[in-house]
């Protein structure tokens, strides 16, 4: 039996912490281990986590001093260790046994550039799916994200990127759009598709607080980051009156956030519920009646493709690679940015209308099933991988 190639992947960060990169990786990984041998370079970040264990089919090696700093040591560590690798299994580009896959323009990514700068043989895929507004990638860090962003898309054999938007970013930034295509994250339709009983989703009512059965229920996933613009969907549940908002996700803003429920007095009908795993996650989907996130920038928003796979409407903006699958007035509702009045009106439309927010579910739940499955996603990228790796 002919030996496996090797993918090597560099990814800033990689599980337990979990964003939209870092699932895709995960749920690609699990459908290929079959036919390919995945070895991942990472930051460690934490001195709790191993510096090397096998996370279902990957080997990952968490780099650095277990602290927040690695990500800045992860260029020069992951493309020391990864070169070690090379050597020890002897890989050889010409064999057509090895890839190098670089997780965003980011520190895993800049790793991958050096290791291709010292191996020019070896193949780069680049995958792009930063969801940070347009400005902050080109110009961010006194012109640095700019700078990696143009070095990385210019050397990369391949590069595939999540949305339209992402794509137009690689071209603006110097990449041939022939070399770059577009592959979107998919979405675990078994996890976010399943269904609950009576009793188990009046418990989790009562257990949000929620005694009532005609009160109406937004939520929303989303870290609690200004991107994600948690802070307009807040004021937007003022102009709503009796109704409820539940927040899942973490991030640098919730202590803000809280403040600012209180300030406006609407703490008693929001419910911050903390980092939620995707299988309670699909529950309080079941309870509620629509998903919103009002995003400022968004690179594709993997929460609203599950979202859809439970079958809710959405609401988003009009931004970056939101406008790939959300379809206004079929699937949901488009809202206008930093805007709390026009988010409330779309809101209060889904929520009163039962007929309309009908409509948006069955059509959210019918696009979900036949555009983002992981498997044909992991079949996409498996296709990426054997081509690469076999094309001189």
């Amino acid at each position: 039996m002919p030996e496996k190639s090797k993918i090597l992947i560099f990814s800033t960060a990689y599980l337990p912490f979990i964003g939209g990169a870092e699932l895709a990786i995960k749920e690609i990984t699990d459908r290929l281990g079959g036919e390919f041998d995945f070895i991942l370079f990472t930051a460690r970040f934490s001195r709790a986590l191993p510096a090397r264990e096998k996370i279902g089919a990957v080997e990952v090696h968490r780099l650095g001093f277990g602290l927040s700093f690695d990500k800045y040591l992860l260029p020069i560590l992951g493309y020391l260790k990864a070169k070690k690798i090379i050597n020890r299994y002897k890989l050889k580009a010409k064999s057509y046994n090895l890839l190098l896959w670089g997780m965003m323009a980011s520190f895993g990514g800049i790793a991958a550039y050096f290791l291709k700068r010292k191996n020019p043989d070896i193949k780069f895929l680049l995958t792009l799916q930063e969801g940070d507004p347009e400005e902050y990638l080109t110009s961010g860090r006194l012109g640095l994200m700019g700078f990696w962003l143009k070095k990385l898309v210019m050397l990369a054999d391949q590069i595939q990127t999540i949305s339209r938007y992402l794509k137009n970013l690689a071209v603006k930034a110097g990449a041939s759009a022939e070399k770059t295509l577009i592959v979107s994250n998919g979405v675990d339709l078994e996890v976010f598709g399943r269904e609950f009983s009576a009793e188990e989703l009046k418990e989790l009512r009562l257990k949000c607080g929620i005694v009532r059965t005609k009160d109406k229920i937004a939520i929303t996933a989303s870290r609690l980051v200004r991107k994600n613009a948690v802070d307009i969907l807040i004021k937007a549940m003022v102009e709503i009156p009796g109704e409820y908002l539940l927040i899942a996700g973490r991030g640098d803003l919730e202590k803000e956030l809280k403040k600012l429920t209180s300030d406006l007095k609407i703490e008693k009908r929001v419910r911050f519920l903390g980092n939620v795993g995707h299988r309670d996650l699909a529950k309080y989907y079941a309870i509620s009646h629509l998903f919103v996130r009002p995003s400022r920038s968004e690179g594709l928003g993997s929460a609203f493709l599950e979202a859809m796979a439970a079958g809710l409407p959405i609401i988003g903006t009009n931004v970056g690679g939101i406008p790939d699958f959300l379809r206004d007035g079929s699937n949901g509702l488009f809202c206008e940015i930093d805007d709390p009045k026009d988010l409330a009106f779309k809101i209060k439309r889904i929520f009163y209308d039962q007929e309309f927010r009908k409509k948006l579910s069955e059509n959210a739940l019918r696009d979900a099933r036949e555009n983002y499955s992981w498997d044909a996603v992991a079949t996409k990228m498996g296709g990426i991988f054997y081509r690469l790796i076999h094309t001189k």
